[in-house]
């Protein structure tokens, strides 16, 4: 049976995240999880695979602590989830991302269509499903909001800065889901039992036909600092209410805000 492969990645839980005095940051005690864009997509994927007449699988490139997303993804509807371990994956740039995540899909085989959120909740990159596209030779369509099936057509909507988009595209083909597309509900308790009962595979560079070379990034981070925000807390109180909002306004000119 054919398959919708959903791409997703398992991220620090930002509210675990701690800003240090000196403005580094402290991650010792941030529990993970899987990216919020990305269960998104994991619903679009669970929510068109029917009218596709296909499977909905999971995919994820990660270290060995990713291990525990497996359970999570499967609970919200995939059937199946693969699951690319290596311990440079929590270096990988896009490109690498891409390449590990293309050479995957291709080893899954049959499938229909690829979903990708827009972007990591921890980067927010926008790179992976377009370079995943390019890789596999397949149309991208990015920013989508909507999606709905015709036989081998996809019908997606685009939400663009001033408008919204609705375009055809043959499949196969690699979209990128905003989180719009949906509302991701929380797994019932019933999906998590039913979780640990269908299939994971873990697979290994070797089995994609990749080398230790193709995971190491050609960029690399060097320092992440936490921002601080300066606030002026000006407190508007005298006048009357125009006097006050033709203050406010005067005020964001001059801050550059307007």
């Amino acid at each position: 049976m054919a398959k919708v492969i959903v791409c997703y990645k398992w991220v620090i839980d930002e509210k675990d995240i701690r800003i240090n005095s000196d403005r580094s940051i402290d991650f010792s005690k941030a529990q993970r999880k899987i990216s919020e864009y990305d269960k998104n997509a994991i619903e679009a994927g669970v929510r068109i695979a029917p009218e596709l007449d296909c499977r909905a699988v999971g995919l994820t490139f990660g270290g060995p602590e990713a291990r525990q997303s497996l359970k999570d993804a499967l609970s919200r509807g995939l059937d199946e989830v693969y699951w690319v371990n290596h311990s440079q994956a929590g270096r990988a740039d896009g490109a690498v991302t891409a390449r590990v995540l293309a050479a995957a899909v291709k080893k899954i085989g049959d499938f229909k269509l690829v979903i990708c959120g827009e972007g990591a909740g921890d980067t927010y990159a926008r790179q992976v499903g377009p370079r995943l596209g390019a890789m596999l030779d397949l149309p991208v369509v990015t920013a989508v909001c909507g999606l709905e099936a015709e036989g081998d057509i996809l019908l997606a909507t685009r939400k663009l800065e001033d408008c919204t988009e609705k375009v055809k595209v043959t499949l196969p083909a690699v979209v990128s889901a905003l989180p719009e597309i949906n509302e991701a509900p929380v797994p019932s308790l019933k999906a998590v039992l039913a979780a640990g009962k269908k299939p994971s595979r873990e697979l290994t560079l070797e089995a994609l036909g990749l080398e230790e070379k193709d995971v190491f990034a050609g960029s690399e981070v060097i320092d992440t600092q936490g921002y601080i925000m300066d606030r002026k807390n000006v407190i508007l109180k005298e006048g009357d209410l125009a006097g006050r909002v033709r203050e406010l306004v005067a005020y964001l000119k001059k801050e550059g805000v307007i």
